[in-house]
């Protein structure tokens, strides 16, 4: 029959490991472990060292510990600890750390207990293994050497061994807490749209990115099927379902890629490419599918530029090289007489269509360079309207069809801005007037103030602009095609640099046209306070 002492220390012990394995906060799970064991033992004070997760140290045979836990135990003396077990320690082979360890440790303890004003007579260390692996050292301090009896020992042991797999849990449980706060850090914080399904394409993770970009809200996706949230405004191939009637991931596990345009919540379509990555259990069953959600809104964009750029380009340069060439070509025949009016005939369209190569290289570059880093603006003061007469002067030299007025209001206001920029600005404005106003009629350049803006107008009287081009007519290599504007030259850049110089300055530029009656566009620019 077992004593009471006995029965209470195997209850106690019972207690104790239905607490620990109630427990996965590792601070708590140390706090309890180590109150207990002072308890059971009878001890003054306590500690309870973890060894560190392996590292390049542990590669080389070396065990390192670190202090998780302590009760009772004065700076004085835990400084001193501190230097014994890291003695102690960096001498351990892996082997049996174990062994080697707690005996080192009882030893050394043993001298430091007794010295100064410690006032400790007795010190036991148990080992915290699980599954053959030292997991950490439990040691107790007591003010008496009396020797703990074997049935104690084994007590005390049974206890560790416990101990030793509540810290395992305890880490392995703080491990995946860890992992989850980085997975969902990084879910939350990409920039993409990522969506986890289960294998049965149930949605199982929805992320904040996903929902800006389709219009549907976590709450509304999860629990919902991948083909009840995802849908197309006409059907990619391949889509997911598709891909998997066809033996996707099975055949493969490489990820799946499907790119066409989404439908949002609200009607709109969004251009995205969807990448579906498998994830496969130990048994090759398939478990998850991650999907990540990329708008490609500007990946078509580009393509699409890069098919006009070269499309446009390819025209444009294409028409004035054959002019010069052809007339280079003429003039240089052996066989024929060229009068001198002829010849300067030659040489002025030779010329012109230099000037417009000339022209249109320096509006690829500006809208290279625009693209690249914006627009770099040499500010001074200068008077608009000086500038507009200068214009209108040098354009009217180049047409006898038009009529090129300026009304600017007495004590219009000097501007700080970029000259040069906003001259040429003004003179794309002026040559459009001009191109598509074939037949002639007025130009009027006009200026007024607000009290916050200079405002400068420039009208014509000709074709005008249907509706629908209205939206479109600053972007990048875009013009109006209308049967007037069939013949007309130019590459679309003209209105685009214009814009990008007029929002350099802070401003804005738009236009008010009537189809078959003309266009009048304006800017403004803030005026300084």
């Amino acid at each position: 029959m077992l004593t009471d002492y006995r029965i209470r220390q195997r209850d106690h012990l019972l207690q104790i490991v239905r607490a620990l394995t109630q427990q996965l906060d590792l601070e708590s799970v140390l706090t309890r472990i180590l109150r207990a064991a002072t308890e059971m033992l009878a001890g003054r004070a306590g500690l309870i060292a973890l060894r560190d997760q392996i590292d390049g140290d542990e590669k080389n045979g070396v065990a390192t510990f670190s202090i998780h836990a302590q009760h009772g135990v004065s700076p004085e003396f835990l400084k001193h600890f501190e230097t014994v077990l890291k003695n102690t320690a960096s001498s351990a082979v892996l082997v049996d750390p174990a062994r080697y360890i707690i005996a080192e440790l009882e030893q050394r303890l043993h001298l430091l207990a007794r010295s100064g004003p410690f006032n400790l007579e007795g010190t036991i260390g148990l080992p915290l293994e699980a599954r053959g692996d030292l997991v950490g050292i439990l040691l107790v301090l007591r003010a008496s050497a009396s020797p703990s009896s074997q049935n104690e020992m084994k007590i005390l042991q049974a206890f560790a061994d416990h101990a030793a797999v509540a810290v395992t849990n305890a880490r392995l449980y703080e491990q995946v807490s860890q992992e989850k706060r980085q997975l969902d850090a990084l879910l939350e914080g990409s920039a993409d749209g990522i969506m986890i399904l289960d294998s049965g394409h149930l949605i199982l993770r929805w992320n904040k990115a996903l929902a800006r970009l389709s219009g549907v809200t976590p709450a509304s996706a999860l629990g919902s099927t991948h083909d009840e949230i995802i849908s197309w405004s006409s059907n990619p191939d391949p889509n997911l379902a598709d891909a998997e009637a066809r033996g996707w991931p099975f055949g493969s596990a490489s990820p799946l890629y499907v790119e066409g345009n989404l439908l949002q919540s609200n009607g709109e379509e969004l251009a995205v490419g969807i990448t579906y990555a498998p994830i496969f259990d130990r048994n090759k069953r398939l478990v998850n599918i991650i999907a990540n959600v990329r708008d490609i809104t500007r990946f078509r964009e580009a393509e699409q530029l890069k098919s006009t750029f070269i499309s446009v380009i390819s025209h444009e340069l294409k028409t004035p090289v054959s002019l010069i060439k052809g007339y280079a070509g003429t003039l240089l025949r052996e066989d024929a007489t060229w009068t001198k009016d002829t010849i300067n005939e030659s040489i002025t369209v030779i010329e012109e269509e230099a000037d417009r190569l000339a022209n249109l290289i320096d509006n690829l570059l500006e809208a290279s360079r625009l693209q690249a880093g914006g627009i770099k603006l040499n500010i001074s003061t200068f008077n608009l309207e000086t500038l507009a007469k200068r214009l209108s002067r040098k354009f009217q030299t180049q047409t006898t069809k038009h009529d090129i007025s300026v009304n600017f209001p007495e004590n219009f206001p000097p501007i700080d801005g970029d000259e040069e920029r906003l001259l040429q600005a003004l003179s794309n404005l002026l040559s459009n007037a001009i191109k598509y106003s074939p037949k002639g009629g007025p130009i009027k350049i006009s200026g007024r103030t607000t009290s916050r803006d200079i405002i400068v107008s420039v009208s014509d009287a000709g074709i005008g602009l249907p509706i629908g081009e209205l939206g479109q007519i600053f972007n990048r290599f875009h013009r109006a095609v209308t049967a007037e504007t069939s013949h007309t030259q130019g590459a679309g850049l003209g209105l685009y640099l214009t814009r990008a110089v007029i929002e350099a300055h802070h401003g804005r530029i738009w236009v008010d046209s009537d189809q078959g009656h003309g266009s009048t566009f304006h800017f403004s620019i803030p005026i300084k306070t």
